[in-house]
């Protein structure tokens, strides 16, 4: 694998994973020789951190009208690693990598069902207070649930 600034040690960096997400690479996120866009893997970071937060009980607070917080990403970057074509199914796995006050850094890793690293990326989510449009902390339950193994879906 090509060194990334975010991944020290590459393999105990996948063995941290324990939460995947598995999608099917659609006709329409390809170009016409059957690649690919490279914008996809962005949409498939979400849809699997949606999932990761949804095990994790976040998302149904935060979807509650009542609620006072909301998750956004302050940014976010892909590194790819080998093409990906059409029909092929794809893990993806999100962890939690570095926790602040009202911020976390997770980690991405795409992976063909054989196995084979496809890429790899890392975010940083911010919970804002929705009305103050601030950073809002996380509480000592939800810091906990960040770093407690989430299991795989299947």
């Amino acid at each position: 694998m090509k060194k990334t600034a975010y991944i020290k040690d590459t393999q105990n960096w996948m063995n941290e994973f324990s939460f995947s997400h598995e999608v099917s690479v659609r006709f329409s996120e390809t170009d016409m020789f059957g690649h690919m866009n490279n914008t996809v893997p962005f949409i498939y970071f979400e849809e699997a951190r949606i999932e990761f937060f949804k095990a994790l009980g976040f998302m149904q607070n935060w979807t509650v009208a009542s609620s006072d917080t909301i998750p956004v990403v302050a940014d976010l970057q892909c590194d790819f690693l080998k093409q990906v074509y059409f029909g092929e199914k794809l893990r993806i796995y999100v962890k939690a990598n570095e926790l602040g006050t009202s911020s976390v850094d997770l980690h991405y890793m795409g992976k063909r069902e054989n196995g084979d690293l496809c890429f790899v990326g890392r975010g940083r989510m911010v919970q804002l207070n929705k009305h103050s449009g601030k950073g809002e902390a996380w509480s000592d339950e939800q810091r906990n649930l960040f770093f407690s193994p989430v299991s795989i879906k299947k």
